[in-house]
């Protein structure tokens, strides 16, 4: 709410003595005006043209009593929106709802802890911070930390929310104390258990102040397909008016770049909480989709990850004999049909040309034993490419001598001759039960039912790698499937046919759970615990409480059965893959709902958070300067101790001094970073903040040590170097950036990001260097600089060639090492670009390249102590001092392509650049 506080309210008393001035000022005459006269008579009969008052004009007093009151006023410190906690004494405690609802107003949320913690300092109170992410651990023995507020607004920049939700824990054990104590709460306005018992402990402490949005949180609930249509429920906590948003569903296109596959607008009608939308995609399409979210609303609970249950894979079926009347039920395909028909786009065509033509997933050969040279080259080649071959057994392939004795390459194993049939008259035994499936078996987990019986088979040829090949075997031992990879694909056998003639196999439902364990079709809907237990799955991309999906390098293994459990601390949303099946963990699930909050009736909820505190005292001192700057003036001109031709000059100046004042007013309430003020008036140098203090501490000698040798070999005169936080700092003003990577570096936020394609599309240039020596995408700062780059949409990179400008933007080089020496990629040229006559360089990068990558350490072969001497040592001898100096005259090339950008590419310099190059 508007309000006006003040900072010394006492000085206000001070207004009382106007009046008594008012009056003073009436009774005191003006000084009167002293005239030397000539001879009395010569007045005589002569009529003075003014008057002069015996009182000071009315509007001259009012205009001091202005002065005065501006001036008393301004000296009480007057304050906009005022902050009750200003005035408070006692401890502070902060609590913050750090969950993904609250991803949506998270800037806002930083700055009204900033603003609580500004009060706290000027009041000397102790201040905890507490998110409610870690009451999560009550029971284990935590403790508040009660710091000074100045130390906790040094760490507000590292604050970040979770990308999960969970009941609130307690705070009993954590807050005991008979001091008594303020609490703030910042609300994410989404109700949760746990609130109650929470705030009657937050009670007991003392005065409770709730902060809470008003605007609605909104969800996707994970996407299902319902008869072949994409179905998706989209939540709000707040019901009220309608509301317009937009759904996109982003997926690869055919070249693989990540683009909006559907954009549809809907709507959620006057007080509902709930909106259902309908696709009817094509299944191609459908199976490009990786994640729908809602437009503009970043939070991870906006977000839906795609999965293999919205995606039905083609698989091909190869008919050769069409349908007969009457023999359905003996046919293999009629099973293979009704095992994939829910979950599989099925194709069915007379030719093994024809279907792989059609671009399948799977293609599946019930009882094929002989193939066409043309046929088995076509069907190899599309299998190394990633395909998956599945083969059934049957009386053609045990009749015909395919596989046996030698290796076919269609064929996992080698076969023998004729078959195995048990439980007949002439049988070995008893029809066979299958085995449990072993932990290395993509089935493992899945339970063999009694009743499944294999009567023939066909028998695989022993050998020294047929164990590693067997997935799944009869309880004699048998190999009864059998899997070898071929390429980037698989041929997978079955030894029994794909109708109930050798087993039962083909009327459990094992066989279509095998079937799905084997990526040949997709679950069709989310799998349950049952369909996991026994598999290993691991995180492949990770999504952040902001809906930024990254991938994740080195994760371990998480145990099927707990993909089912909500997120949380130990299972974070993302992909996650068992080989080729990827299983997606939502932060919402089918059955998630998404409320408002219910506070007791004696706790009302506000939120002033863009109502920021504002002080006016500066205004209201300049007004009180430049009104008595008037006075004097009009009292001069009233005197008539002013010429008019001063007079003039006496209202210019006075017009003057109000700019000036209200030029400094306007500094004065600015929240600009001083750096960013400097960096605007003259070259400066950035390093990003990296998180790790050492890495900042080197990277800021670096850039020191830069812009001394910049100062000293060209007329660029580059002010001090200055470190820079992406989440927060204005980044227009730096001509470039040098970002240090760690395997810890965090990911930017969708705001950060949104920044920092801005900074490059206005022509900055950011210097990546994950001071690795080069060794590319093996080591784990490499994946994380993938991760960083991914979301900010980089072009295509290429090693800088021979010929690009950077090599003579100042000196002529070669290389561009740095403490290391390695490749150095940035901007590709054009595919065209070609060398015009009389050029010796290719007509490349029209503008400056936007960002260029490395892992040479440059800022270590840069950075300088206090003293100037070098901080690192560089290579050995004279060769690492001569090392030094390449890179420092990188460096210098660096800022001078950044500076100048293609001027080093005219024609005008081929002359004088040629005989430096002895041409």
């Amino acid at each position: 709410m508007f309000g006006i506080g003040f900072a010394a309210p006492w000085l206000l008393l001070g207004l009382l003595a106007l009046p008594v001035i008012w009056l003073l000022l009436r009774a005191v005459p003006p000084t009167p005006r002293k005239q030397v006269f000539p001879a009395v008579t010569l007045l005589l009969g002569l009529e003075d043209k003014t008057a002069q008052a015996d009182r000071t004009p009315w509007w001259l007093l009012l205009l001091r009593l202005l002065a005065v009151a501006a001036l008393i006023v301004g000296f009480a410190g007057p304050v906009l929106n005022p902050d009750g906690q200003a005035t408070k004494t006692g401890r502070l405690l902060v609590f913050v709802d750090d969950f993904w609802p609250a991803v949506s107003d998270w800037a806002q949320r930083i700055e009204a802890i900033e603003t609580q913690l500004d009060n706290a300092q000027t009041a000397g109170r102790p201040v905890a911070l507490v998110l409610a992410s870690k009451t999560e651990l009550s029971g284990v023995d935590q403790t508040v930390d009660w710091q000074a507020a100045d130390i906790w607004k040094a760490s507000l920049a590292g604050l970040r929310p979770v990308a999960w939700d969970a009941a609130y824990g307690t705070v009993e054990g954590w807050l005991l104390s008979d001091q008594a104590t303020d609490v703030l709460w910042l609300s994410d306005g989404v109700k949760r258990d746990g609130r109650a018992e929470l705030l009657s402990q937050f009670e007991q402490l003392g005065a409770v102040e709730v902060l809470e949005p008003p605007s609605a949180r909104l969800g996707l609930l994970p996407a299902k397909l319902d008869g072949g249509d994409l179905v998706l429920s989209i939540l709000r906590s707040r019901t009220g008016a309608s509301a317009d948003l937009t759904i996109e569903a982003i997926g690869p296109d055919p070249e693989g770049v990540e683009r909006v596959l559907l954009s549809t607008p809907t709507q959620f009608n006057e007080n509902a909480d709930r909106v259902e939308l309908r696709f009817t995609l094509p299944s191609e399409l459908r199976n490009r989709i990786t994640r729908i979210q809602i437009t503009d609303h970043r939070a991870a609970g906006a977000v839906t990850l795609a999965d293999d249950s919205l995606r039905r894979r083609r698989v091909a079926l190869l008919n050769t004999v069409g349908e007969r009347e009457g023999l359905e039920l003996l046919s293999p395909l009629h099973y293979l049909r009704e095992a994939l028909a829910t979950t599989a786009e099925i194709i069915e065509l007379p030719t093994l040309s024809e279907l792989i033509k059609a671009s399948p997933d799977v293609v599946i050969l019930p009882d094929v034993a002989t193939f066409s040279d043309a046929d088995r080259a076509s069907l190899t080649g599309w299998i190394e490419q990633g395909g998956l071959l599945l083969r059934f057994a049957g009386p053609l392939l045990a009749s015909a001598d395919l596989g046996q004795g030698v290796t076919d390459d269609l064929l996992p194993v080698r076969l023998r001759a004729g078959g195995r049939v048990v439980g007949g008259a002439m049988s070995w035994g008893d029809p066979r039960a299958l085995a449990s499936f072993p932990e290395s078996s993509p089935f493992f987990g899945l339970t063999v039912p009694d009743d499944v019986r294999v009567e023939a088979q066909i028998l695989a040829e022993p050998g020294p790698d047929l164990a590693d090949k067997t997935i799944a075997t009869l309880s004699d031992g048998t190999p009864i499937v059998t899997r070898r990879a071929i390429g980037a694909g698989q041929v997978v056998l079955f030894h029994v046919s794909a109708n109930a003639e050798w087993s039962s196999l083909p009327f459990s439902g094992l066989f279509v759970q095998m079937l799905e364990r084997l990526a040949v079709s997709s679950q069709g809907a989310a799998r349950d615990s049952v369909a996991l237990e026994g598999t290993t799955w691991v995180a492949t991309q990770v999504l952040d409480a902001f809906g930024q999906l990254s991938p994740q390098d080195a994760a371990a293994g998480v145990p099927g059965n707990m993909l089912v459990n909500p997120v949380g601390p130990s299972l974070a949303p993302g992909l996650y893959a068992d080989g080729d099946r990827v299983q997606a963990v939502n932060v919402l699930r089918s059955d998630s709902t998404l409320e408002r909050t219910d506070w007791p009736a004696h706790v009302t909820t506000s939120w002033q958070v863009d109502e920021k505190q504002q002080e006016f005292g500066p205004w209201l001192l300049a007004a009180a300067l430049l009104l008595g700057a008037l006075d004097v003036v009009l009292t001069l001109m009233l005197a008539g101790r002013l010429r008019p031709a001063a007079r003039h000059a006496a209202m210019g100046a006075v017009a003057a001094l109000a700019l000036m004042t209200t030029t400094t007013s306007v500094e004065a309430q600015t929240d600009t970073d001083p750096n960013v003020l400097e960096a605007a008036g003259i070259v400066t140098l950035a390093h990003v903040l990296s998180g790790d203090a050492d890495i900042d501490r080197i990277a800021q000698a670096g850039l020191k040590g830069l812009t001394d040798q910049l100062f000293m070999r060209s007329s660029v005169e580059p002010a001090p170097p200055v470190a820079v936080d992406i989440e927060n700092s204005d980044l227009s003003v730096f001509p470039m950036l040098y970002w240090p990577l760690t395997d810890q570096t965090p990911i930017p936020s969708p705001d950060a990001i949104v920044r920092v394609k801005r900074y490059l599309a206005a022509g900055g240039l950011i210097l990546f260097d994950t001071r690795d020596a080069g060794v590319g995408g093996n080591s784990s700062t490499s994946r994380r600089l993938r991760a960083v780059a991914l979301p900010l949409g980089l072009p295509l990179l290429d090693q800088v060639p021979h010929d690009h400008v950077l090599t003579r933007s100042f000196y002529l080089l070669q290389e561009f090492p740095g403490r290391y020496r390695g490749p150095v990629w940035a901007e590709a040229p054009p595919p065209d670009a070609e060398r015009a006559e009389g050029m010796p360089f290719r007509n490349l990068n029209d503008g400056v390249t936007p960002v260029i990558v490395g892992g040479n350490d440059w800022a270590s072969a840069w950075a300088i102590r206090d003293d100037g001497r070098p901080m690192f040592p560089v290579g050995r001898g004279q060769a690492g001092e001569r090392q030094r100096e390449m890179a420092v005259r990188f460096g210098v090339n660096l800022v001078m392509h950044v500076l100048t950008g293609n001027y080093k590419s005219d024609q005008v310099h081929v002359p004088a650049l040629l005989e430096r190059l002895g041409e």
